[in-house]
């Protein structure tokens, strides 16, 4: 008498079941970032000491050579053209040891 279609009951358990494997996805990507972080820190662990504004002393020496012409044509037009921008930064950078806390 009636005729059931399994097209649409088989089509539904696919949805279902990618569903769940999104699912399970997106439910890994968390520890899978929180392990990769771990690693990451590990890492850094090893380097050593991090950089520290308070226990860092520099001093440095900026020189700057520039040279700028400028035009003022009538009307109030300014033109200006840099010819030379050099900068040289010398000096040094000490870190002290870290106190262990």
């Amino acid at each position: 008498m009636f005729r059931r279609s399994s097209r649409g009951q088989s089509t539904l358990e696919y949805v279902i079941l990618l569903g769940f494997v999104v699912a399970a996805l997106i439910a890994m990507g968390i520890y899978m970032k929180r392990g990769f972080q771990g690693k990451l820190r590990e890492s850094t662990d090893q380097i050593g000491e991090q950089y520290s504004a308070g226990n860092t002393t520099s001093e440095y020496t900026t020189t700057t050579d520039m040279q700028q012409n400028e035009v003022v044509s009538p009307g109030g037009v300014s033109t200006t053209t840099i010819s030379k921008n050099q900068q040289i930064r010398t000096g040094s950078e000490t870190v002290s040891a870290l106190s262990a806390e």
